[in-house]
């Protein structure tokens, strides 16, 4: 699952694959943004209705699904998977958004995939704070992200470093003790690993941090 902003091409470009892109404008577009949270919940459980007839009409199973979603999608894309009994083998939120959901038990969990991430690049304001998946990533602390000056830009930052980790690799991560270390740059266990890719990292968890460049190549390597 991706939003309009995903870039689609990096994702094609990093492996055979086909990319179902959800359009939920009708529950989302709203200019109320508390009404657009209300909507996500329903349209999620519409989209794992959707791959469970997929399935059963083309002989494929969740083991062939990653799902992908930013902001609202983020939290959407834990609703599909939870539908889905929790069997989707990967699932990625791309910072996953704070306002509205801190109380919400529709909330993206670690369990609503076999391996679940969670990318933080405006945690505290327009993303989630705290982590919530089995791997939580903090690239460049975060909450600013290089060459931004505005929470939106942080806010969609993500995407863009993700989408090159999908065409390209990079983004090797240094584990955290906690979100806290990874905010405050006071990371130094031993464990790394790649944020995003197309692979899940299965039997991994923990908080991480990576450094970015400001401009594209985001990957520092």
């Amino acid at each position: 699952m991706i939003t309009k902003n995903f870039k689609k091409l990096p994702l094609l470009a990093g492996a055979d694959v086909n990319v179902i892109a959800v359009d939920w404008y009708a529950g989302a577009g709203s200019i109320n943004y508390f009404a657009a949270v209300r909507n996500t919940e329903p349209s999620g459980v519409s989209v794992a209705k959707f791959i469970t007839w997929l399935n059963l009409e083309t002989g494929a199973s969740l083991s062939n699904y990653f799902l992908i979603g930013h902001s609202l999608g983020g939290h959407q894309v834990g609703i599909v998977g939870r539908n889905l009994g929790g069997q989707v083998p990967y699932i990625l939120s791309i910072d996953p958004a704070s306002p509205g959901w801190n109380f919400k038990p529709e909330r993206f969990q670690k369990t609503d995939g076999i391996y679940t991430e969670v990318i933080h690049s405006n945690a505290g304001l327009m993303g989630y704070l705290v982590p919530l998946g089995d791997v939580d990533i903090y690239p460049n602390g975060g909450i600013d992200m290089p060459g931004c000056i505005t929470p939106m830009c942080s806010h969609d930052k993500a995407v863009y470093y993700i989408a090159e980790s999908m065409a390209s690799g990079g983004f090797t991560a240094q584990e955290c003790s906690s979100f806290f270390a990874a905010i405050r740059n006071k990371c130094n266990l031993p464990g790394s690993l790649k944020m995003g890719g197309l692979e899940p990292k299965t039997g991994i968890s923990g908080v991480y941090r990576v450094d970015t460049n400001a401009f594209s190549p985001y990957s520092m390597g």
